[in-house]
């Protein structure tokens, strides 16, 4: 593609003018932004069809969005979590190049990962929601709530976001375990190696930092949660179909574990009637672990520079292989 020629880029997940902004503002010349003023696959297939690029977020790319878009060279994930945002073998069917955006997310989990564990650990929803209706529980929740000090936290997958979180887990003075095949040993981090169930057993906080696939789907199953401890908190700032849902809130109404910190679901977006909801020892978030503006930018910066490149034909960062 000559470096000259106009470059459509179309977002498929729906936001607002602001977040817009925020991306048009990292576009160079030539790059135009189309968004949707709707969550509909209707406008998503008549918007898709004259793009260039299409930029995928936590919405994902439905097949039949897909099948519209006449002119698609390239899908650039705003993430790297695209195994279920992005149908793969379609792209590869058609030629079509897959590019991740590491840049950005690490520090904003790993951050969240602390946020849902003090969430959790000191029922601070609960308590927010309460006062805010008039009930002041000032002694009741003492028996419940817990510190991070001199807790054992587990890490299942210990890539970049693991890591950070370790790091920061570690200034409130916890132990740091860590469970990943891929990853020897972690040198410079006050993190020990150990097996799955040896992970399991012992945390106290057990955060999850892995992507959902085939053999990760229902990782933490009803038999996993019933070998953890009576006092574990379950941190997922991952992918929600890593847990089985229903045997986890089971879990929390029954007191089998102590608490969750939430940021993914097995299907997004949950309701009011989701059975995590009505439970008071559960926090909650919408999927924004790494939903800040100092990530936007960041990441918005690092997936304009690589447009470039995929403009003047030279070789794109962090593209992912697909089998033809």
């Amino acid at each position: 593609m000559a470096e000259s020629a106009p470059l459509t880029v179309f977002y498929n997940s729906l936001g607002t003018p602001q977040m817009y902004d925020l991306i048009r503002a990292e576009l160079r010349p030539g790059m135009q932004l189309v968004t949707l003023e709707t969550d509909d696959d209707d406008e998503r297939r008549a918007k898709i069809a004259a793009a260039d690029v299409a930029i995928i977020a936590a919405k994902p790319l439905d097949p039949s969005v897909l099948a519209a878009a006449g002119r698609l060279r390239l899908v650039h994930h705003q993430g790297v979590g695209y195994h279920d945002t992005v149908p793969v073998d379609a792209l590869a069917a058609r030629g079509i190049r897959l590019a991740l955006t590491p840049e950005g997310t690490t520090i904003g989990v790993a951050e969240h990962a602390v946020l849902l564990a003090l969430g959790a650990a000191r029922r601070a929803a609960f308590a927010d929601t309460e006062l805010r209706q008039g009930r002041w529980h000032v002694n009741a929740l003492r028996p419940v709530s817990v510190e991070l000090y001199d807790k054992t936290v587990s890490f299942i997958g210990f890539g970049r976001i693991g890591q950070e979180a370790a790091r920061r887990f570690a200034a409130f003075g916890c132990r740091c375990l860590f469970f990943d095949p891929a990853v020897e040993a972690a040198p410079d981090l006050p993190a020990r190696k150990v097996g799955f169930g040896e992970a399991v057993a012992e945390a106290q906080i057990l955060s999850l930092h892995l992507p959902l696939s085939d053999a990760t789907r229902h990782l933490i199953s009803a038999e996993v949660i019933g070998r953890m401890r009576a006092d574990a908190i379950l941190v997922n700032t991952a992918r929600g179909g890593l847990v089985d849902d229903a045997a986890l809130a089971r879990a929390l109404a029954e007191g089998r574990i102590l608490a969750a910190g939430l940021d993914t679901f097995e299907g997004e977006p949950i309701g009011a009637d989701h059975p995590f909801c009505g439970l008071p020892n559960v926090f909650l978030t919408p999927h924004i672990a790494a939903g800040t503006r100092d990530a936007m930018r960041h990441k918005m910066r690092a997936l304009c520079d690589n447009l470039d490149r995929f403009r003047s034909g030279a070789p794109l960062a962090n593209e992912v292989e697909l089998a033809p």
